[in-house]
């Protein structure tokens, strides 16, 4: 009897903390998330008017739009080491001041190299915070919570298209003329400038570590360190190590954090491949499907498969939390999405199939992203975690050079987007059969879940 009294009081506890910091983390970081990708992906936008105003061609473009992902490669996993050193409060803040500033600045680029230098400096401002974000996760929530976590985290990625997409078209399209800026130039100011303000709201709202949540109470704060420090033993023992971690650089090393590096770019690739290029794609398929689209409604028409993909991303999370099962999880995601992008090139010329595999892709790849970042804490801890967790977004996130600049080359020498739209769905498919073949040396990706809580616990606190 007694030991049921303590297991129940445990699970209030629990349910309690996990409902604490969700409400007070959360909706704040996915704001943060928002602004960040906003800045990073209304360049698809801009580039309606953007291309021919700056005289760039297509390839020109998405060489341009791919810079940002050089400078965020080059200053990736050195931002995530700041964070965990100087720690979440501090560093944010630092990242979302200098991005929504350089994003600002874009408004005033005039030439196809100012273009090129604000893409980079972007990058390179922003480099560190999705990471640092998931790092700044492990802080606060046990394994067994993260998959879904992460799922409402990433809520912002297609929030900035399903609220960004029509935000964006409509400055570009009612605000052309004001302070005497075209239209795509205001879109770059008026949504710069707001994150630099949060910025610095971030210095004075986040709380770094547990230990310093004055808003959880000594039992809550108590529960929630005990969990997280059995956690840290457990990886420790996988490891044959007591100090919970490795080497920094043996854990770059990793075969494991290769091979899941690997796997996170084409995850990217299927996203950034599309994403960069869908308004475009849309507009061009409107003159064969007869119909004239304005800058609003085509906005409208982008933000709809992202709405779709956010129910599955969810769906798929709390599923994968559910079963303690990542990696059949992120591969199945994987293939979904590349069956999508097959179904978009094969049904092209139908906009209700093209919409609808362009919803499966999207589907799966964010599917797939929210189950994936609850693998690295479950091989990795204290600074190898940091570094592990930004090796592999800062190696992922060159598809997002590489894809755009690919799409915009092939698109400028075939007409279409087919082929590079091919090349996605291939390179999904073989990451997700290399991630498959790995599972027996990821086995720390399945969890616990004995002491789930119910789903209702984080939906409570959304």
């Amino acid at each position: 009897m007694a030991h049921h009294i303590a297991t129940d009081q445990s699970g209030a506890i629990e349910k309690a903390t996990i409902r604490r910091i969700t409400r007070r983390l959360l909706p704040f970081l996915v704001l943060l998330y928002f602004l960040n990708f906003l800045d990073r992906v209304n360049v698809s936008f801009a580039a309606l008017q953007m291309n021919a105003d700056l005289g760039m061609s297509q390839a020109a473009y998405g060489f341009g739009a791919g810079l940002f992902f050089i400078g965020y490669f080059i200053f990736e996993v050195p931002s995530n080491m700041i964070l965990h050193k100087v720690g979440a409060r501090i560093w944010i803040a630092r990242i979302a001041v200098t991005w929504g500033a350089v994003s600002a600045a874009t408004a005033f680029v005039q030439t196809e190299t100012h273009f090129f230098i604000a893409r980079f400096m972007l990058g390179f401002a922003e480099a560190g915070l999705l990471p640092g974000l998931i790092l700044y996760l492990t802080y606060w929530y046990p394994e067994r919570h993260r998959a879904r976590i992460v799922a409402l985290l990433y809520i912002a990625v297609p929030l900035s298209s399903v609220l960004g997409g029509p935000l964006s078209t409509a400055i570009i399209q009612h605000a052309d003329g004001l302070f005497g800026l075209a239209g795509w130039r205001n879109m770059f100011l008026l949504e710069g400038l707001p994150t630099v303000i949060i910025g610095v709201v971030t210095f004075f709202y986040l709380t770094s570590r547990p230990a310093e949540a004055k808003w959880l109470t000594d039992e809550q704060r108590g529960w929630l360190q005990r969990s997280l420090n059995d956690e840290a033993q457990v990886i420790a023992s996988r490891q044959g190590t007591t100090k919970g971690h490795r080497g920094l650089f043996s854990a770059l090393k990793d075969i494991r954090i290769v091979t899941m590096s690997a796997v996170l770019f084409s995850i990217f690739y299927g996203f950034y491949g599309v994403s960069f290029f869908l308004p475009q794609m849309i507009s061009a398929m409107s003159v064969e499907w007869g119909v004239e689209f304005s800058l609003v409604e085509i906005g409208f028409i982008t933000a709809a498969p992202f709405a779709v993909g956010t129910v599955a991303m969810i769906l798929a999370s709390r599923h994968s939390d559910r079963k303690g099962e990542r990696v059949w999880h992120t591969a199945i995601a994987m293939l979904v999405a590349a069956a999508g992008i097959t179904i978009a090139v094969l049904g092209n010329s139908s906009p209700y199939v093209m919409l609808v595999g362009i919803a499966l892709l999207l589907s799966g790849v964010l599917s797939a992203t929210s189950t994936f970042w609850a693998v690295p804490p479950s091989i990795l801890t204290g600074m190898a975690l940091a570094a592990g967790i930004g090796l592999m977004n800062s190696f992922a996130n060159l598809s997002g050079f590489i894809g755009p600049y690919l799409a915009g080359y092939l698109k400028d020498r075939t007409g279409t987007f087919d082929v590079p739209m091919y090349i996605i769905g291939g390179v999904l498919v073989v990451a997700a059969l290399v991630l498959l073949g790995s599972r027996r040396g990821l086995s720390g990706a399945s969890v616990t879940t004995e002491t789930s809580i119910p789903d209702e616990v984080v939906s409570s606190g959304r």
